[in-house]
């Protein structure tokens, strides 16, 4: 049976953490942490959080064994509406990191609390 993509981002969720922009914010002055938005290169470069990587989601297993080979590496995820920041989630925890939430807030609060 095939399943809708809200039948699998809500599967998802109960496997992961969602957190607020501020939220991530404060973790991450106390912690190795690491913000990567998901989206495509292009939608980053029209609007994006300051001090935020731009990892899309289509490279974001490869690109992070590279650029943080530590599976105790706190990463924050989002993008515009979360959905691809909870699939990228699941890869990035399939992949053996411990550490890995998602962004609830709306882009332009992450912007705005980035700034």
């Amino acid at each position: 049976m095939l399943k809708t993509i809200p039948e699998l981002v809500k599967q998802a969720r109960e496997s992961l953490l969602e957190i607020s922009i501020e939220k991530a914010l404060s973790l991450s002055k106390q912690e190795n942490s690491v913000i990567i938005d998901v989206r495509e290169p292009n939608e980053h470069a029209q609007n994006s959080a300051q001090g935020t990587i731009n990892i899309p989601r289509g490279l974001l297993e490869m690109k992070m064994l590279q650029m943080y080979p530590n599976e105790n590496q706190f990463i924050y995820l989002h993008c515009a509406t979360s959905v691809r920041a909870i699939f990228s989630a699941e890869q990035l925890k399939r992949v053996g990191y411990l550490n890995v939430a998602v962004i609830t807030s709306s882009l332009d609060d992450i912007c705005k609390a980035c700034s």
